[in-house]
């Protein structure tokens, strides 16, 4: 057993203390909200989140910040990416013994453009900080939550770690590989999230299967592309955090991202959707991060830069949809690795 305390109680961070309670550690979960805090202690539920749920009644919540980082060895941080710096820099500031951190967020800060890793890195003193460890794959936490079967990728430099956090997890219904490809898993579980923004687009048009499958594929080799520019392994994103993240976030109603481009693709306008769902849509920052890199390293995102067009430049998503088509012809496999 173990003591473990996940800083995050949204639909994910909460699935993930279910998983960590279920395999009987010592889990505290912590929430700023104090009435969030009561009911899960209390009602065994979240109810806003994961409506319908019953939590495993050892797993704790609280708002006290700072005894739920000192009550572990082992921090899971399960909060937006733009939370991401101001988390760590509390941990470093309340804690004096080194960390293994756990991260399950999927994200790219945009301007710095810096992974979840490296913002971890950037404001956590490396005295105070053990390991990092990035927990990521196709996952939805209402599957989690009903025990359904789950896989996902426990990506570090350091390999030890990377098997401490598999042995953590593991069980009956919840898998863990380990890959020391921190970058690529770090962004693919980015990146998909552009490419689940454009297929709820697609989706809300009104186009097929044909187009979905064409967006998911093109989508791959963007990603695999940036990738490889940056320095990531490209078999990473056959794997889970790539092609496996792709296909359930581009085809899950779970999905947040998808759903906002759903609405996009229906004629609502981008401030409609964020003020209507209620929830942090990743995919909007990390394409406006995503169009950056491309411009840095000089890839060729054309999918990233039709979406970047529709957000913040104001382009009808049919519109962009068509400029996408009318591209000039190009030869599928070296499109993939060399353009």
């Amino acid at each position: 057993m173990e003591n473990v305390s996940v800083l995050g109680a949204g639909s994910w961070g909460t699935a993930i203390a279910f998983v960590l309670a279920e395999n009987g550690h010592d889990c505290l979960l912590w929430t700023r909200r104090s009435e969030q805090a009561n009911e899960i202690n209390e009602m065994h539920t979240n109810s806003v989140y994961l409506p319908g749920i019953s939590l495993p009644g050892n797993l704790k919540a609280t708002t006290d910040l700072k005894g739920s980082i000192q009550h572990a060895e082992i921090l899971v941080i399960a909060v937006p990416t733009k939370a991401i710096r101001e988390i760590s820099k509390q941990i470093d500031k309340l804690t004096d013994t080194p960390k293994l951190i756990i991260h399950v967020s999927k994200g790219i800060e945009p301007d710095t453009l810096k992974r979840i890793s490296e913002m971890i890195e950037e404001e956590i003193n490396p005295n105070k900080l053990r390991s990092i460890v990035a927990l990521s794959g196709p996952s939805h936490a209402e599957e989690v939550v009903l025990r359904q079967p789950t896989t996902v990728t426990a990506a570090s430099n350091d390999q030890k770690a990377a098997e401490q956090v598999q042995d953590l997890f593991m069980n009956q219904y919840f898998r863990v590989y380990t890959n020391d490809d921190l970058i690529g898993v770090e962004l693919g579980a980015a990146l998909k999230n552009i490419i689940a923004l454009a297929a709820g687009i697609i989706d809300g048009i009104g186009y097929g299967d044909n187009a979905k499958a064409a967006l998911i594929t093109r989508g791959l080799a963007e990603i695999t592309r940036l990738g490889m520019k940056i320095g990531a392994n490209p078999l990473t994103f056959s794997g889970l955090t790539g092609l496996g993240d792709l296909i359930v976030t581009c085809t899950s109603v779970h999905s947040r991202n998808w759903k906002a481009g759903s609405l996009l693709g229906q004629g609502k306008s981008i401030e409609e959707v964020v003020s209507g769902m209620g929830m942090v849509i990743e995919g909007i920052r990390t394409t406006k991060a995503a169009h950056q890199l491309s411009i840095q390293y000089d890839v060729s995102m054309p999918l990233t830069e039709a979406l970047y067009s529709v957000l913040f430049e104001g382009v009808p998503p049919k519109e962009a949809v068509d400029q996408l088509m009318n591209r000039m012809k190009k030869q599928e496999i070296e499109d993939i690795f060399y353009k």
